[in-house]
């Protein structure tokens, strides 16, 4: 009896460490990276789960881009029907008009943004976007009367928030709104806590320039991104990038960037890509399109002064990032 009683507690104790050994292998092995992709505004959207369970990562992939579409029908300056097309329509009628949660959170961070970058970043360029798309077809530069009469409708002090009510009032009649450096953000922001909804944390969400990472994959320091030739690790951050790269035209022997200085008008002529790492995904993206108007040396004076108040680090470089395979 007692050689009986021993055998099993030793097949009990065996049978303890090894339940120990594998839980401790697991704890510290990485689970398979699930990737999912959907194109919408303008851009293709991608988005890495790193869980067991690739059932639960594709549903909550899927009302991610859901949720990316919703937000497209609001935000679009290419629909017709959208939200902010029809807002622009109520363009100097003096009329306060209510709006969507969504398209007020934007409206909000993009003026507090366009406030502190003196104008760099001003999503009242609507008119003169739609002047440089057509110079992009035609390759030629605006016409000078109608770039002249859209900088007249083109300035963030024109847009009015009623914080209270939540309305909006846009001033002056010919202007529209324009959130292409802003949307993609506040997209990956609200795709991340979709994903956060369904208890995936370890996700990393990819909108052209625009990254947005969670928690770092198990096993790992974060999420591994080819920037320029250096490689980072990104976690809990948002990394956004503008230049002039890949959208761009050139007249005359001059080249312009899709990007436009709201100031001037004029699509930016100066070579220019910068990086913006930064908690908040929104005013990543927005930072992003905010120093490539204003270059290198007064975006670093900027930064000296606004770093105080905001956490973010503003990289120069010459070539694209990528996510590391």
């Amino acid at each position: 009896m007692s050689i009986r009683y021993e055998t099993k507690i030793v097949i009990f104790l065996v049978g303890q460490f090894l339940t120990a050994v594998f839980c401790l292998l697991q704890a510290h092995a990485q689970p398979p990276k699930w990737a999912f992709e959907h194109v919408q505004m303008g851009t293709l959207f991608r988005i890495q789960i790193a869980s067991y369970d690739s059932a639960q990562a594709a549903i909550a992939a899927q009302a991610a881009f859901y949720a990316l579409d919703s937000l497209n029908l609001i935000m679009s300056d290419y629909r017709a029907d959208s939200e902010l097309n029809q807002l622009s329509a109520t363009a100097g009628s003096g009329e306060w008009i209510a709006v969507s949660p969504a398209l007020w959170e934007v409206l909000e961070q993009a003026q507090k943004v366009a406030k502190h970058t003196a104008g760099a970043f001003d999503v009242s360029i609507g008119a003169l976007t739609q002047l440089w798309r057509r110079a992009v077809r035609q390759q030629q530069l605006p016409d000078k009367k109608r770039l002249q009469a859209a900088r007249k409708v083109t300035h963030y002090r024109y847009i009015r928030l009623h914080s209270k009510e939540q309305k909006v009032k846009l001033t002056r009649k010919g202007m529209k709104l324009d959130l292409g450096g802003i949307a993609k953000g506040y997209a990956n922001a609200k795709m991340q806590q979709i994903l956060r909804q369904y208890g995936l944390h370890q996700t990393l969400i990819e909108g052209g320039g625009d990254l947005l990472a969670d928690q770092a994959p198990q096993g790992t320091s974060g999420w591994r991104i080819l920037l320029g030739s250096d490689t980072i690790h990104l976690k809990n951050a948002a990394l956004a990038t503008s230049g002039d790269d890949f959208r761009f035209v050139e007249i005359y022997g001059k080249r312009y960037s899709h990007i436009i200085n709201p100031r001037t008008g004029i699509g930016v002529t100066h070579r220019t890509k910068v990086s913006v790492i930064c908690p908040d995904a929104v005013l990543a993206d927005a930072l992003s399109s905010a120093f490539s108007v204003m270059g290198r040396r007064k975006s670093q004076r900027y930064a000296c002064r606004w770093q105080r108040k905001q956490h973010f680090t503003m990289l120069w470089h010459d070539t694209d990032h990528s996510i590391a395979k």
